[in-house]
């Protein structure tokens, strides 16, 4: 089975490719607000003559830019304007489909937007350092290979997507593998998610710790304080202050180490599962409904559907089988000794059950006297479930 699989690698451009680097991402929202333009306006004569003026679509709109191209757009990469305009049709077939989860319809992008970023399918890895494609307009001495701030897993891509913020750069790159089936061990488990924690047969996973509530503590702060800027200053004049600007970048720092934090977490728990056990056992939770609730802030730092995401797939790549427990199995209620079901009054909530005085991580059994974590419990009950 060929797979799909992108690394995400920090960029040590020199100070001759970071000025082509903002060229390129200059250029890519050049093209994406024309071709979004032109794709309006064949839209609108579409609508008053539909005879004379066919319907917009990606090699129409893709023409029409590259037969009105200026002398300076040859100095820059002509996949630039071919996968932005392609990347336009995504977004007005997506914009019909209301299940996709940024659903909404294609904007034109800003150049003062927090993020720039271009895209291109020629690039190579020569030597461990990646080589974009060069321009007609350009001569080999003013084009160089860009470093790598980690040793790349692949040695052909297929697309590369580059991300502009706060200064730094950031590559997408993309590329296929075959995954290999993992050796079977013969074991099962189960995983019961919890805000904070997740635990499993083999213990638990701490997925907000102390360094973490730190990170958070500083994000609130440096909130607060660009929000008192705006306040007092009033929003335009902030964001002209060289102040403001540097406490915006500290808050983008920690927000990119709190994401490296957690999908490394992720990542190394997610593959230990699928290499020790056979069969996993996990809630099929609805996260959106539950994030309306008075905990939607722990939840989402705790990435219930981050960490099914990715368990899904890797399942998939190394031969191991999921087990989706329905949204109605009663994991946290149902004793796991004697199977009897807490209803009512006796059901365990967030704080404990107030009929029996018992705290939110205690289970007991009213009909066999059973005691045990809550937590424990319910990967037992989830357990059950495997084949």
């Amino acid at each position: 089975m060929i797979v799909t699989k992108t690394q995400l690698v920090r960029l040590c451009p020199n100070q001759i490719m970071t000025k082509q680097l903002v060229a390129l991402c200059d250029y890519r929202r050049y093209c994406w607000n024309q071709g979004l333009a032109t794709w309006n306006d064949m839209y609108e004569a579409n609508t008053i003559n539909p005879i004379d003026n066919p319907k917009p679509n990606q090699y129409r709109v893709r023409n029409e830019l590259v037969a009105n191209k200026e002398d300076w757009q040859d100095k820059l990469s002509a996949r630039c304007l071919q996968l932005a305009i392609k990347d336009l049709a995504q977004a007005w077939q997506n914009f019909f489909d209301k299940a996709q989860p940024d659903w909404g319809k294609p904007q034109f992008k800003s150049k003062k937007a927090a993020r720039q970023g271009f895209k291109t399918d020629r690039a190579k890895i020569i030597n461990g350092k990646l080589r974009l494609d060069r321009p007609r307009g350009v001569v080999k001495e003013d084009w160089f290979d860009i470093k790598l701030a980690e040793k790349p897993q692949m040695t052909k891509l297929l697309t590369v997507s580059i991300l502009k913020e706060s200064g730094h750069y950031t590559a997408a790159l993309t590329y296929q593998f075959e995954p290999k089936v993992k050796a079977k061990t013969g074991q099962k488990t189960a995983v019961d998610v919890n805000v904070g924690h997740f635990n499993w047969t083999g213990g638990n996973l701490q997925v907000l710790p102390r360094k973490l509530v730190k990170l958070y503590e500083r994000i609130k702060h440096y909130q607060r304080q660009l929000a008192r800027k705006r306040t007092v200053n009033g929003l335009k004049t902030a964001l002209k202050s060289c102040n403001y600007q540097a406490v915006k970048n500290k808050l983008q720092r920690d927000y990119r180490k709190v994401n490296n934090i957690q999908t490394d977490l992720l990542q190394k728990f997610t593959t230990k599962l699928v290499t020790d056990y056979d069969q996993i056992v996990i809630e099929d939770l609805d996260v959106k409904a539950m994030k309306m609730g008075i905990a939607s802030k722990g939840l989402h730092r705790s990435m219930f559907g981050k960490f099914r995401q990715e368990l899904v797939y890797k399942c998939k790549w190394y031969g191991k089988e999921l087990v989706l427990a329905s949204r109605l199995y009663p994991s946290t209620q149902r004793c796991a000794n004697c199977g009897y079901i807490k209803t009512g009054p006796e059901k365990i909530k967030l704080a404990g059950n107030v009929k029996h005085h018992t705290k939110h991580n205690e289970y007991i059994c009213y009909q066999c006297g059973y005691k045990a974590d809550r937590d424990e419990n319910a990967v037992r009950n989830l357990l059950a479930l495997a084949k």
